[in-house]
């Protein structure tokens, strides 16, 4: 093979590896997909759902960060820093981190008005040195009433 040929073939390989670096979407993005897709699909006459029928893939912990929590703050809490992650920037936004074994495998963020859905809570778990967010366990009562607005369904837990 000539030197030019070899250039090329290696040009070629490394086009491609870039490609799929940048095409391909993290688990967490995946798993966000999946969730939407399964929350909006919860039946219209249902009032309540349990939310690990309706997240389908493993986690342990998830996270609530409330709004304006800093990204550093976040990274503390989950224990360590992932690629793409913003600051809420507003009250009503939704800002889930959701945890398999210490590593992050979903990450909800924005306002419901644009995901379709949106998943709130309202208790800090077993962890009461949390201050920035609330957490649960899968171990928990994962009971959320479902509620429709506008169009979009919110699942609330209280306490």
């Amino acid at each position: 093979m000539t030197r030019k040929k070899i250039m090329i073939i290696a040009i070629v390989i490394l086009f491609t590896i870039i490609s799929i670096k940048v095409f391909k979407k993290d688990l967490w993005e995946v798993n966000e997909e999946l969730l939407k897709q399964e929350v909006l699909n919860i039946g219209e006459s249902v009032e309540s759902v349990n939310l690990s029928n309706v997240t389908p893939f493993e986690w342990d912990i998830m996270y609530s960060f409330h709004p304006y929590t800093s990204k550093d703050t976040i990274y503390k809490t989950v224990g360590y820093k992932w690629d793409t992650i913003s600051e809420s920037v507003s009250e009503g936004m939704n800002q889930l981190v959701f945890m398999k074994d210490e590593k992050v495998v979903c990450y909800l963020y924005g306002y419901p008005a644009n995901n379709g859905y949106g998943i709130y809570f309202f208790n800090s778990g077993s962890d009461t040195r949390l201050t920035s967010a609330s957490m649960l366990s899968f171990d928990d009562d994962l009971n959320f009433q479902v509620e429709r607005r506008d169009s979009i369904i919110y699942l609330m837990k209280n306490g």
